[in-house]
């Protein structure tokens, strides 16, 4: 799933962030609206783990969604 297309999906995709980070607020996928980047930012801030690890985490989640859409 390209960017362009993540973005597209956003609303139906939020519901599958919550279950996976139940921290993340319905504001901050507001906010995020499918930013790989902005992903990673908000889960680093809202669990307090290193930059690194959320970045991992949120390529993971990224890499999922391309392999479920395909």
């Amino acid at each position: 799933m390209n960017q362009e297309r993540m973005e597209g999906n956003w609303k139906q995709l939020k519901g599958t962030l919550q279950e996976k980070w139940g921290k993340l607020t319905n504001d901050d996928l507001d906010v995020i609206e499918g930013r790989r980047e902005q992903l990673s930012g908000k889960i680093q801030e809202r669990y307090g783990i290193a930059k690194e690890a959320a970045e991992a985490q949120a390529t993971e989640f990224w890499e999922s969604m391309k392999k479920a859409v395909k």
